[in-house]
């Protein structure tokens, strides 16, 4: 297996994108670099409940709800991936974005100089949750470094 020294990790807590984290981890040399990014998709901004909330003080209180609910679940994946690097004495820094997937991924990499992007597979037909719409394709292309697609786990 190849090993890294600066890698970028496109994980928010899917199946796939868990099995992505674990298979950077395992890839790092020791002392490595691993950076951890996470993607918060623009069409999380429309989420306000206007179709069923009925009055402008419960859209904010839901919308504040469904911001502190997400914000939670991305510190819990963090804090999950920051421990297992640790573990492998790793140094992990994280980042935390709202924007469009592809975009926001290849921003990062101009922004540093990694030696791998590694990143799930979109989750398989008939496994329940949101799909990516990010396509890998045109994201290989566009890249100027290696880009490794972990398979979805038991698939």
């Amino acid at each position: 297996m190849t090993s890294v020294e600066n890698v970028l990790l496109a994980s928010h807590g899917t199946e796939g994108s868990i099995a992505a984290a674990h298979m950077a981890v395992r890839m790092c040399n020791k002392g490595a670099k691993l950076h951890h990014l996470v993607v918060v998709p623009t069409l999380w901004k429309g989420m306000t409940g206007d179709d069923w909330l009925n009055n402008g003080s419960t859209r904010n209180t839901f919308r504040r709800y469904l911001e502190g609910q997400l914000g939670r679940e991305i510190d819990e994946h963090c804090k999950e991936i920051s421990e297992d690097a640790e573990q492998h004495s790793l140094h992990y820094t994280r980042e935390i974005v709202v924007g469009e997937p592809e975009a926001c991924l290849l921003s990062s990499c101009n922004n540093s100089n990694y030696d791998m992007v590694i990143m799930g597979s979109p989750r398989p037909k008939g496994k329940s949750g949101i799909r990516s719409r990010m396509p890998t394709e045109p994201l290989a292309r566009s890249l100027s470094i290696p880009l490794l697609i972990v398979p979805y786990p038991n698939e």
